[in-house]
């Protein structure tokens, strides 16, 4: 059988070497050795190929937006959030797609090829909404884009969240979103768990909240998050992003609270990149970081993914839509340095990410959608310490990315005229 692509003498995370066979967009074969025609031949020797990245956590109707109409000058979510506000009334439905499509540029550049995006629902145009949805349907053929209804001014603190949000639904928004730690009282937080949650329900929509983004380790609107989606049958289909309270709640309520969300099957999805510069803004020293209870999480088996949140946009000044930097950041925040703890970190943002998100059609197996990131490493860990260069990216059976290797010639006295950054170390 004559195969679209074959993808030669990879290095699969989990050590193996073999051959992968590609056509109708899909993996038709993996093999220690595949001797069939093919229409072309990707040389992968002796480098990683992977799932593609993933992120679960991302705001897309901001990104890009750096500095309009000003920047973030004291670094809070809060501030973030009111200048957000600022900049919602100058969007325009081109500005926010053309954005949006050069982010989704740099992503397939880097293999991410599947990303959630929340995208504001407090604004009575939904012009973001219509922008994003129309961002779906171009980069349909090489980026799974889920969209999250979010209604970021609070759900019933803002006037028209509620209606606006539901609105965004019935448009065809994937997933129901909501903020509770921002409306005006605990007790309206915890309302609005609920009533989003019921939402979810009656749809069959996936949650995904924002939740406890705060240092207060009084909120705690995770243990509502939980307590609904076992009261209305959500379990595996829910997330909690955030929870940067729990970095500073009293281990003992912890101890009954992580049981609680691994019963419910709540995913948890920690931003390392951004809970680390906006959290802790008020300390003196000690400065807590923010990020919340990841090796815990896993031990208490708790599905955990890192997510991205924000590039260039109001809340964070840097960012190039690298999944491999913000697992870098992640297993350094959380101390994950054993070798078993990095590979888990890399497998967040490839394999588990996808999982959180419901992408089934994804992984490295027969039957699965050939997509795939080829990497300049020789295995996961490496791959994180160099967040290596993506030597080819295949997006549903095609290429759609590729770059030379990143050797650098040299010219000094005694030493080699080349110098690789990988190294192999010596049983």
């Amino acid at each position: 059988m004559s195969l679209d692509l074959i993808v030669k003498g990879g290095t699969l995370p989990d050590g193996r070497n073999a051959d992968i066979g590609i056509a109708g967009g899909r993996i038709t074969a993996i093999e220690p050795k595949i001797e069939s025609e093919a229409g072309r031949v990707v040389d992968a020797t002796g480098n990683l190929v992977a799932p593609p990245f993933v992120d679960p956590h991302f705001h897309m109707d901001a990104t890009l937006s750096y500095g309009i109409p000003r920047i973030n000058a004291s670094g809070t979510l809060l501030e973030g959030i009111a200048l957000w506000g600022e900049l919602k009334p100058l969007l325009t439905h081109e500005a926010v797609r053309e954005r949006a499509l050069a982010y989704c540029d740099w992503a397939v550049s880097m293999g991410l090829l599947a990303i959630r995006t929340h995208v504001d629902t407090c604004d009575d145009r939904l012009l973001a909404v219509e922008a994003l949805l129309d961002v779906k349907k171009s980069v349909a053929p090489y980026i799974d884009l889920q969209l999250v209804a979010f209604p970021q001014d609070g759900f019933y603190r803002d006037p028209t969240a509620r209606e606006n949000t539901i609105r965004a639904l019935d448009m065809g928004v994937d997933v129901v979103g909501g903020i509770p730690h921002f409306e005006r009282t605990m007790a309206d937080g915890r309302r609005s768990v609920t009533e989003l949650c019921e939402i979810a329900a009656e749809r069959g929509l996936m949650v995904d909240m924002h939740c406890d983004e705060t240092d207060d380790p009084q909120s705690r609107h995770i243990e509502q998050l939980a307590y609904e989606t076992q009261r209305l049958g959500l379990q595996g289909r829910v997330a909690g992003s955030h929870l940067t309270s729990m970095h500073s709640m009293d281990n003992y309520y912890v101890s009954k609270l992580l049981p609680l969300i691994a019963e419910a099957e709540v995913s948890a999805i920690p931003n390392p990149l951004i809970n680390i510069v906006i959290q802790g803004r008020h300390d003196t020293y000690p400065k807590r970081r923010g990020q919340t209870r990841v090796p815990e999480m896993l031990k208490a088996g708790i599905r955990v993914g890192f997510g991205q949140d924000c590039v260039l946009d109001p809340w964070y000044p840097l960012g190039t839509a690298d999944m491999l930097d913000v697992a870098f950041m992640g297993l350094h925040v959380a101390q994950m340095t054993s070798p078993a703890d990095m590979a888990q970190c890399f497998r967040m943002v490839t394999e588990t990410n996808a999982a959180i998100m419901g992408l089934d059609h994804l992984g490295i197996e027969v039957g699965k959608t050939a997509s795939l990131v080829v990497l300049e490493a020789g295995n996961p860990v490496e791959a994180l310490r160099l967040r290596a260069n993506r030597l080819c990216v295949i997006a549903k059976g095609k290429v759609v990315a590729e770059r030379s290797s990143s050797a650098a010639k040299l010219d000094l006295p005694g030493r080699p005229k080349t110098v690789d950054r990988r190294h192999r170390l010596q049983n």
